[in-house]
């Protein structure tokens, strides 16, 4: 745990469905992006090695950038590479799920209130656009949700003005992103977060910070209740720990 806090605090902080433009200046950081939200939206499986070639060919590189972008995918735990095999992306899986998610319980409930008791007219603004955009991304079930979920959340907690915590919650939120679009796979979660989104800044723009807070422990706790039984079901029912079963 204090290995994951220490790598937090040292990293501070649109792909089209044919073929994707990548402007030359900044490549790999262009690049780490574009792979990063396909990873996030789940459209690269884990079961195969990432096809390198195929995705310098569609963005129009070298390998040399590309391998920055999955050198720094890797350092942030999104993809692992196995000898003579490539890059995988990592899987998604219940005990990540519980540190990352414990981790925003520890922090974020006190950051938001502290942020509720603290915001200006501005902030209020800025989280009340924030939530708007979430909400109709999330009736679309658009590519962006995860994202916007992380820009509601951080404007949320930033007018709190702890630095450290909102570098650690950022990362957080960060590493948070494939879990969200995850949780909101099953019928009627969207329904189900817009409203506790919508309860949640409701008392967080009155100034009442302690309902804020208690909101916003309730709706991270839920979100890792259900990530929890629906990898750990995962997990138990794939065929690696179905063979480790029929071994033991």
């Amino acid at each position: 745990m204090d290995c994951f806090v220490a790598s937090l605090l040292a990293m501070t902080a649109g792909v089209s469905e044919s073929m994707t433009v990548i402007v030359k200046a900044g490549l790999a950081d262009q690049l780490f992006d574009a792979v990063r939200e396909r990873i996030v939206r789940g459209e690269l499986s884990g079961d195969a090695p990432i096809r390198q070639d195929a995705l310098a060919a569609e963005f129009g590189v070298s390998k040399i950038p590309l391998r920055e972008a999955f050198a720094r995918l890797e350092q942030d735990g999104l993809v692992v590479s196995k000898a003579n095999r490539g890059f995988f992306v990592s899987p998604l899986s219940a005990e990540e799920a519980y540190e990352v998610f414990d981790l925003r319980l520890k922090l974020e409930p006190d950051a938001v209130a502290e942020a509720a008791a603290r915001a200006n007219d501005a902030d209020r603004v800025a989280a009340r656009r924030a939530l708007a955009a979430l909400d109709r991304a999330m009736q679309d079930r658009a590519a962006s949700v995860a994202a916007l979920n992380r820009a509601f959340h951080m404007a949320l907690a930033r007018p709190s003005g702890r630095r450290v915590t909102l570098l650690i919650l950022e990362r957080l939120q960060v590493a948070a992103e494939r879990y969200v679009v995850k949780h909101l796979e099953p019928s009627g979660r969207n329904a189900r977060a817009i409203g506790e989104h919508d309860a949640l800044y409701a008392a967080w723009a009155a100034g009442k910070s302690d309902e804020a807070a208690k909101l916003s422990a309730t709706h991270i706790e839920s979100t890792l209740r259900d990530l929890r039984s629906e990898l750990e079901r995962a997990q138990f029912s794939s065929p690696a720990k179905a063979g480790e079963g029929d071994r033991a």
